[in-house]
């Protein structure tokens, strides 16, 4: 099980490696739709917690 993690790891990182090298605009867009989720997904928490208090 452990190895299979570690494979999967390496294979994700030369991945993103590739990416990063060949396509550099594609992996600013991927960057910033990841930012974007997490920051819409905080949003909706903390929206969450303020109506909860309420």
């Amino acid at each position: 099980m452990v190895e299979t993690k570690k494979i999967a790891l390496w294979i994700v990182t030369i991945f993103v490696l590739y990416t990063i090298i060949t396509q550099p605009a594609k992996a600013a867009d991927f960057v910033q739709i990841g930012f974007q989720g997490i920051s819409d997904a905080a949003r909706g928490i903390g929206q969450f917690m303020t109506e909860l208090v309420r």
